[in-house]
């Protein structure tokens, strides 16, 4: 079919056509509003996930629904490493900076906006090392003792009354926040643990790995002022929804057969539902979509997966983290104990720590309970053994 209105648009962070399976987190949001239009918050939202199941796309969806409401936010996406600490810094003074001219034109509590923007202002350049120009002196005793926790809660507390007598509400928006550092990940823990405590209207919703949820625990005893909650693979009605909606809207539509080895081949996941959806639309010759044209989509779709998403990790890969990951997939697929991993590489598991833990590293593989890890791609698996294939057939 025409490659020029095919709907289906995988990628990372890009909006599907149609964003199914997360209306339970959307109400999540639209509560939070709720609530602080009573002055009552009830703490922040982490997400938390393996790679391609549409997290980052769904914390831009909160992000619009909150500023529907009148919000102001700032949107920030960790990096590891010093680099990485020193960009978070930059960004989140910048995005404060930026809600800043934005509070600027709140209709009310005019006096207390200009305290806000006078802290803003000394905040970026305490924290940030930006000079901002918001029409004001930066404040000569708030936020600006260098110490981002202190600062930050003092900003926070600052923006409080005007805030609310504009019927508003602050939210820092943070994509792959496993990689803050532990600094700043502390100190927004801290103000959002304070922002409960005294209804400020302040939030943090955030989204990571799977390995986020204890890295908030060991960063602060009180993350439990956030609703955490796992963004998985969709259930299979969702998962055919975002197959079987955007082809319907354009007079297409799937055979039962063709849905069931596409839904198969995706195992609920919603970029390889699209990455796959692409490759079928643009391979069947009508526009009804049969088994066979399926089939045809998910090896092209596979294809375009070896070339670029899955590469992407394994390149980076020495020839004995290859064997590590082999043996993961040997084992059991998906999660393995380190020591069936051991005994499957007939090492002693002490001598294969410093493998394990530069495969933590690099982002392929994490470890969420104690003594197992796990792929932190989907189906990564598959794409282990269709290498395994290739590297069987050029001996041949």
């Amino acid at each position: 079919m025409d490659p020029l209105i095919n709907p289906y648009r995988p990628g990372a962070g890009i909006r599907p056509p149609e964003l199914v399976g997360r209306q339970a987190e959307i109400d999540l949001v639209d509560l939070m509003v709720a609530h602080s239009h009573r002055r009552r918050n009830d703490g922040g939202l982490i997400l938390y996930g393996l790679r391609g199941v549409g997290k980052t796309v769904l914390l831009s969806r909160l992000q619009h629904i909150v500023e529907r409401a009148g919000w102001v936010t700032v949107q920030l996406e960790a990096r590891p490493g010093e680099p990485g600490k020193v960009i978070a810094r930059h960004s989140l003074a910048r995005g404060i900076a930026m809600a800043g001219r934005k509070m600027a034109r709140f209709k009310h509590a005019t006096a207390e906006v200009r305290e806000a923007l006078a802290s803003i202002t000394s905040f970026s350049a305490t924290i940030g090392g930006t000079g901002v120009t918001l029409g004001v002196d930066a404040s000569l005793h708030r936020a600006n003792s260098g110490l981002i926790e202190v600062d930050l809660e003092e900003l926070i507390a600052d923006l409080v009354v005007p805030l609310q007598k504009n019927q508003s509400a602050f939210a820092i928006f943070i994509d792959e926040m496993q990689d803050l550092d532990q600094d700043l990940l502390t100190a927004l823990l801290a103000v959002q643990h304070r922002a409960g405590q005294q209804d400020w209207p302040f939030y943090i919703i955030g989204a990571g790995l799977s390995t986020l949820r204890r890295t908030l625990a060991e960063a602060r005893s009180y993350a439990e002022r956030f609703t955490i909650r796992e963004v998985g693979a969709l259930p299979a009605a969702a998962a055919a929804a975002a197959l079987t909606k955007p082809a319907e809207d354009l007079g297409a539509r799937f055979t039962s057969g063709a849905l069931d080895e596409l839904l198969g081949a995706a195992n609920g996941y919603p970029f390889f539902l699209q990455t796959y959806g692409k490759a079928v639309w643009e391979l069947a010759p009508d526009r009804v979509i049969d088994a066979m044209s399926a089939m045809a989509g998910i090896e092209e779709g596979n294809a375009d997966l070896d070339q670029g998403f899955f590469p992407a990790r394994w390149d980076r890969t020495t020839p004995l983290e290859r064997r590590y990951l082999n043996a993961i997939v040997a084992v059991s697929g998906n999660t393995a104990s380190t020591a069936s991993i051991a005994a499957a590489l007939e090492k002693p598991a002490s001598s294969l720590s410093p493998v394990r833990q530069s495969l933590i590293d690099k982002g392929i593989i994490f470890s969420e309970r104690r003594g197992y890890v796990s792929f932190t791609v989907p189906n990564m698996d598959a794409f282990i053994r269709r290498q395994n294939d290739v590297d069987d057939a050029d001996e041949d």
